[in-house]
């Protein structure tokens, strides 16, 4: 089967003229550019190139490296294996980088000349976080180091040879588990220094405390400055983390910074005398903005010189100069690179920023600068993943990798449009996108599809999806939107769901649905919707609103907050920040803006998925809607992914089993209705 997919796509490579529509298969032959370091002097990138294995269902990643203007690409070595974190040398001599290996990710260094690689570590746990200090001769990176786990009990020896029950597992942490990694052991990450010609690695911090964020070295190399919460009650102080220095020598640890909220990302500026960090004091609520700081190297003037703009910081690199610094932010559904000067005046550069989020259409992607301002990064386009794009504080763009040409030059995909309108609640402009089958006809109207975004509190933009094109490719206009809640839209547009979820955002969609009937777009007998985890909410929220769909499938929703907000693994977050109070200290509030108040109302025929090992909106969850609709006979089914997390498209396969079970139902009712 596999030489016979591999040949089919042969015969359409040669034969130049041949196309067709996206196809599920297609999903593993796709690749996307991510991570890209440029080095010092502009004239190389090394990157991280990620594509899938169709035999082993699963992602796989490789360095490579490539010349300012596109030639010479290659990977980087022959090395095999899940390789990342690539970081130059200040003198663009060397390249750090981690891969794994059968003991675990290691620390390995390649002499960019030379094409010599040499492992430099034998890790207790994985590093990330690397670092070199800035005369080349060390390397920092943190680790998790295993403590061990409470013991309740002393159990009698059991006979020899006896098969005993496995040891009870305990915890009596606050996060104990993560969804997609499920029990966290016991430990704390500690930051390290190593030689960068190899040797003993040095433990730089100490006590029950996590240190991590990005590691920035002093001018001198006599200190590391990183985020971490020393507090004493940190463990329930967990929105709060501080900007720390340790001294290389002494060990001594001093924080730099007090104020109540998440402070972090320091990075020294070149000449020494300013730390840049990322941070807000905690307002608790839905949204808040992370701001752009500038202190002393002390920790003295701390200043706020984002003020000037109303979106959210992602990312930060110091101009050479010291003068300024890049910026990542996303602005109306658009990811982008602006330079900020020490006054806080701004300058985009570019809004093509993403491409690496490759399921549904989020904003994502990365960049790096180089010494001279050349500015390398991931950009986004609504046909293609990231491709490796250059640029500069001028603004003009240059793509230097074609990653899918050899696939997609061959696929008509849907045609990706931005669509704003009125939301019928306060009349706030409201931003969405439409995505048309690769054959629209526009004197027709087509059966709509509404995909309603995760979140809330992210964005959907502009960029190639693949469930989106399959979709599309099914015969469907797409329509995605960014209802209030989204990101990207400034504070206040991001913050108007604090303890009101679901609220007026239910209205912005279906504002939007009824601009695409209005617009002859959409055929109002035939509307689909859909949606994963906050967007599983949402449709949930809309068929108990309103009985206008003719199916719905809800992904990994949130039914009950009560029940989801004690079993999730994020379940100390909530009370506060999201409604009023913990559960039992506001039962009415809770259920008021669950999904499952709103269950009697449901006619909609309505498939429930979810990942069987979802710690975020737990099997649970799901199972009260399908069981309420059961209960009430409506037209329903279950569909469980074995071993798939909340990212159910983490895995190929399940991205592929995800969009062709939705799309399957959604068929069963348009045939019925054409009947």
């Amino acid at each position: 089967m596999k030489h016979l997919f591999l040949l089919t796509l042969l015969l359409i490579y040669i034969d130049g003229n041949s196309q067709t529509n996206f196809e599920p298969l297609d999903v593993f032959q796709l690749e996307y550019a991510g991570s890209p370091q440029i080095s010092p002097d502009g004239n190389q990138i090394v990157y991280r190139r990620t594509g899938f294995d169709i035999m082993k269902d699963k992602s796989k990643g490789d360095l490579w490296i490539i010349n300012k203007d596109g030639s010479q690409h290659r990977k980087l070595t022959n090395k095999e294996g899940n390789q990342q974190n690539a970081t130059w040398s200040p003198n663009g001599k060397k390249i750090i980088f981690t891969t794994g290996t059968d003991q675990g990710s290691e620390i390995y260094l390649y002499w960019v000349d030379s094409k010599s690689l040499a492992r430099l570590t034998q890790l207790e746990g994985s590093p990330s976080n690397l670092s070199w200090s800035p005369d080349g001769k060390h390397i920092a990176f943190s680790m998790k180091i295993s403590s061990k786990p409470p013991v309740i009990a002393k159990m009698p020896a059991k006979p020899k040879g006896a098969k005993w029950a496995k040891s009870p597992r305990i915890t009596d942490r606050l996060k104990h588990e993560a969804d997609g990694a499920g029990y966290i052991k016991p430990g704390f990450r500690h930051i390290f220094t190593i030689s960068a010609e190899g040797g003993t690695p040095r433990q730089l911090t100490s006590g029950d405390f996590n240190h991590g964020g990005n590691l920035s070295w002093s001018k001198n190399g006599a200190k590391i400055y990183f985020s971490a919460n020393r507090n004493d009650d940190w463990e329930y102080d967990f929105r709060n983390s501080e900007i720390y220095s340790v001294d290389t020598n002494t060990l001594a640890i001093t924080a730099l910074t007090t104020s109540p909220g998440p402070d972090s990302s320091p990075i020294v500026s070149p000449d020494g005398s300013k730390i840049a960090f990322i941070g807000f004091i905690d307002k608790v609520q839905a949204y808040q903005l992370r701001a752009l700081h500038l202190m002393d190297i002390n920790g003295g003037n701390k200043v706020k010189i984002s003020d000037k703009l109303d979106r959210s910081i992602s990312s930060v690199v110091w101009d050479s100069n010291s003068k300024g610094l890049y910026i990542q932010y996303n602005d109306l559904g658009l990811t982008k690179i602006a330079y900020l000067d020490l006054n806080g005046n701004i300058k985009e550069i570019c809004n093509d920023v993403g491409g690496t989020s490759l399921g549904r259409p989020y904003a994502s992607g990365s960049f790096s600068v180089s010494n001279k301002g050349d500015i390398a990064y991931t950009k986004s386009k609504t046909d293609r993943p990231a491709d490796l794009a250059i640029t500069s504080k001028k603004g003009s763009s240059t793509v230097i990798t074609q990653l899918n040409e050899d696939l997609l030059t061959h696929r008509t995909l849907g045609k990706v449009e931005e669509l704003w309108y009125k939301s019928s609640v306060d009349q706030r402009d409201i931003q969405g996108y439409l995505v048309f089958p690769p054959d629209y006809d526009a004197t027709k109207r087509y059966p709509l599809l509404i995909e309603n975004h995760g979140g809330p509190i992210l964005n959907y933009g502009p960029h190639f999806s693949a469930e989106i094109q399959l979709y599309a490719a099914a015969g469907y206009v797409v329509f995605y939107p960014n209802p209030r809640g989204s990101t990207s839209y400034g504070e206040e547009f991001g913050n108007l769901l604090y303890n009101n979820y679901p609220g007026e955002d239910y209205n912005d969609v279906m504002d939007g649905v009824d601009v695409t009937i209005a617009n002859g777009i959409a055929d109002p007998d035939h509307l689909y919707v859909t949606g994963g985890s906050a967007g599983g909410i949402m449709t949930a929220w809309i068929i108990g609103k309103n009985n206008r769909f003719r199916a719905a499938v809800v992904a990994k929703p949130v039914m009950n907050w009560i029940s989801k907000t004690l079993v999730a693994d994020n379940y100390y977050g909530y009370a506060n920040s999201r409604y009023l109070g913990q559960p039992w200290e506001n039962f009415e509030g809770y259920w008021k803006f669950s999904p499952l108040s709103l269950v009697g109302n449901v006619e909609t025929p309505t498939m429930v998925m979810v990942g069987m090992n979802d710690l975020r909106t737990p099997p649970s969850e799901a199972k009260q809607l399908y069981h309420a609709l059961k209960l009430r006979k409506i037209e329903t089914v279950l569909v469980e992914i074995p071993d798939a997390s909340h990212g159910i498209a983490s895995r190929p396969s399940n991205l592929i089993t995800k969009i062709a079970h939705t799309l399957a139902w959604f068929e069963k009712y348009r045939t019925e209705d054409k009947k």
